[in-house]
């Protein structure tokens, strides 16, 4: 007769011993310009030893969409701005309605995106962008004025595709608080982070940002280096260098800046602002207005023809008979 197994406390034992941790790791800390990476403890050498700081690493990334029932010239306008941007992310168009900052506010967490381009079009005429950072705010709206892509302006200029660019701004960006704002987000969202995966280490182009009339004027421009051997430029010799534009060009014209993302208390409003509605509507008045001077100068006219009869000519009839 087989022997009994002695019973052992093997399942008490595994009951009592801790479980190992299947959570998902702790995300890193998001800050205005990107991620901070997570160190793992590392025990001091010494009682005085401080800990190890965390690298900083600039995780920006742009969500760039658009509006359903947006025109081609505005297509090409966002296709143009997302070839610019190594860093960028395109995703489906989204329905513009007033519920779309939830919609896009999702897809800017599911993306693991932290700025937003959004291109609004509307009664496909009118093209609106929104500056948007997730998930905290601000947001900016601008209406695009001046458009023109790169297959219009068919320019000489030729950069390469995915470099970093150098990004400048006119003086008067840092003269009112609103254009500082407005700088620091062109800044975060414009400028390609350092070592980005798709992103190339050159510098060979540069986005320019002007303030003119109280709009935002973007251009980009080539930086054209004399490759000949003879003719090598040296340190400081920016005489030799030369700016060709490449394209494309757009006109930004500040509406409002809001607190939240997508909305929120309104920070800043343009009073010198004229939504196209009330420009268009202007016209027609404009067009009536002379349809009617026309009516009333017909009417005139003949009152005037009524009070002032011609006498009848005595020779009016003397060549009928003949």
């Amino acid at each position: 007769m087989a022997k009994k197994r002695k019973r052992t406390d093997a399942p008490a034992e595994a009951a009592g011993a801790e479980k190992p941790d299947d959570s998902a790791p702790a995300r890193p800390e998001r800050t205005l310009f990107g991620f901070k990476d997570l160190v793992p403890d590392a025990e001091p050498a010494s009682a005085g030893a401080e800990a190890a700081v965390a690298p900083f690493r600039n995780r920006e990334k742009v969500l760039i969409t658009c509006s359903r029932r947006i025109t081609y010239r505005y297509r090409h306008l966002m296709q143009d701005v997302l070839s610019l941007l190594p860093h960028a992310k395109k995703d489906s168009k989204v329905e513009s309605k007033q519920s779309k900052g939830n919609a896009l506010n999702e897809l800017l967490e599911l993306r693991s995106c932290s700025s937003c381009l959004f291109f609004e079009c509307r009664k496909q005429k009118d093209l609106y962008l929104w500056m948007v950072k997730s998930p905290g705010g601000p947001s900016v709206k601008f209406l695009v004025n001046a458009v023109h892509t790169m297959e219009e302006l068919k320019l000489t200029g030729n950069h390469l595709k995915g470099s970093r660019p150098l990004l400048t701004f006119s003086t008067n960006f840092d003269e009112q608080p609103h254009w500082k704002l407005v700088k620091e987000m062109i800044t975060q969202i414009f400028a390609t982070p350092k070592d980005h995966r798709k992103a190339k280490p050159f510098h060979d182009h540069v986005f320019v940002f002007s303030i003119v009339d109280g709009h935002v004027w973007f251009r980009n421009y080539q930086i054209s280096v004399p490759h000949n051997e003879i003719d090598k430029v040296d340190k400081g010799g920016l005489d030799k260098m030369t700016l060709i534009e490449v394209g494309p060009r757009f006109c930004l014209n500040p509406i409002k800046i809001f607190g939240g993302s997508f909305g929120g208390p309104t920070w800043y409003e343009n009073p010198y602002y004229i939504s196209p509605n009330q420009i268009r509507a202007l016209e027609k008045r404009q067009k009536a207005g002379k349809y009617a001077k026309k009516v009333k100068a017909k009417v005139r006219r003949k009152m005037h023809e009524m009070e002032n009869t011609l006498e009848p000519d005595e020779f009016a009839e003397l060549w009928k008979g003949e």
